[in-house]
């Protein structure tokens, strides 16, 4: 009796450490910063992050480049940043970021267990003004890539294991007009690093080491602008 205990604690056990193994949850976004604590170097909390949770299935992709399916989440940034740091988590977590924005398709599939191998870039357009942001002009807009990422140690492993998110930091170049970090129109751009469908929930986040009052993300420019009307 006392062995078929022992194995069945045992058993209880393993089930319940891969379910914790299993369970994705975004710790505190860090930036580059770093400040003396004591004895450590410790990394500084970005101070502004907007959340926003959504869902990317086959059919429903913004574009096709390099052989990838590409999917876009356009942001707003209403004044000069001095770094952004942007991350990615596939699926997207069971207890969301306070007040994320949530997506109809996000709501939609939120239940799904599908995940996909995260890969970010940051583009920023030549589109400075709240004036110049419509679907045309984004579709015809000249978009600069400032950084990517695929896979990322600071980000927590997917479900299978494996360390497959994605996490980028980019400090303004104030050195080139193209890649400074002033106020404009941005975009998350998203795939996977294989060439393949992409499948399943995420959050995306971005973030600055600044307040950035009136921040705003979204899926269309439409959506996008609804949200800066707010």
């Amino acid at each position: 009796m006392k062995i078929k205990l022992s194995l069945f604690t045992l058993v209880v056990v393993f089930i319940a450490a891969s379910t914790d193994m299993n369970a994705q949850e975004l710790g505190k976004f860090e930036s580059s910063i770093t400040k003396k604590v004591g004895p450590k170097t410790v990394a500084v909390p970005y101070t502004d992050v907007v959340s926003y949770l959504g869902y990317a299935a086959a059919g429903n992709e913004d574009e096709e480049k390099e052989g990838k399916k590409f999917y876009y989440i356009y942001v707003w940034i209403p004044a000069v940043a001095p770094e952004l740091g942007v991350r990615m988590m596939s699926p997207a977590p069971e207890k969301a970021p306070k007040n994320a924005t949530e997506a109809a398709e996000y709501v939609a599939n939120k239940d799904s267990k599908d995940f996909f191998d995260t890969y970010i870039t940051l583009e920023r357009s030549n589109i400075a003004s709240k004036d110049g942001i419509t679907e045309e002009g984004a579709a015809s807009a000249k978009w600069t890539t400032l950084a990517k990422n695929d896979d990322s140690s600071d980000m927590p492993k997917n479900p299978g294991g494996q360390a497959y998110n994605s996490l980028l930091r980019y400090e303004s170049e104030t050195g080139d007009p193209l890649k400074a970090l002033t106020a404009g129109l941005y975009r998350i751009g998203f795939t996977t690093y294989k060439k393949g469908d992409v499948n399943g929930t995420f959050v995306a986040e971005v973030a600055s080491p600044v307040k950035l009052p009136g921040v705003a993300v979204a899926k269309t420019i439409p959506e996008l602008l609804e949200m800066m009307a707010k």
